[in-house]
């Protein structure tokens, strides 16, 4: 059973992370704007570097990029704490259902790992060249989040064995 109650609490703790991040992102809206539009203009990159034709400079684009940061940071949460909820219902049942409540909570690791993964390190880091930028490099941050949620996924989704009945009821 410890295994199992692990289980619901790393994704838990990871739902957590992903509503404050969420609540924060619309609470100081300007501030993290202010970085989404950096990464997305290039402004802050390496001047005349060859890649600066890849630069967005429309504001309405990049509140549309913001937002959709912010959605799937929230629908990461929420897919998280709704896997968190089928793995305390299953606690109980065998193996193979404990095994499938966990479907979830991989939603939510995956969109997770999409969304500081793909978003920050492919597209910003990568495409946006971020890397480059010494003010607005959210790299680090990323990789620091999309490993804690790889971590999480890779051990949540662990093959469950039934749970065994205590010494006291085997030896009836």
């Amino acid at each position: 059973m410890t295994l199992r109650l692990a289980k619901m609490l790393l994704p838990l703790v990871l739902a957590a992370f992903a509503f404050i991040v969420t609540f924060d992102n619309v609470v100081d809206y300007g501030s993290n704007f202010l970085f989404v539009r950096h990464v997305l203009s290039m402004d802050t990159t390496f001047p005349g570097n060859a890649l600066l034709g890849r630069a967005i400079t429309s504001p309405l684009a990049w509140q549309a990029g913001y937002w959709l940061i912010i959605a799937a940071e929230g629908a990461t949460c929420l897919l998280l704490l709704g896997g968190t909820v089928a793995l305390w219902r299953a606690r109980h049942l065998s193996g193979t259902n404990f095994d499938q409540a966990k479907s979830l909570v991989t939603a939510g690791c995956v969109l997770g790992f999409l969304t500081w993964f793909f978003g920050f390190m492919v597209v910003g880091g990568e495409w946006f060249a971020m890397w480059q930028s010494k003010t607005w490099n959210g790299q680090e941050g990323a990789f620091r989040f999309y490993m804690a949620i790889l971590g999480v996924l890779i051990f949540v989704n662990q093959p469950d064995a039934d749970l065994t009945r205590s010494v006291s009821q085997s030896s009836r």
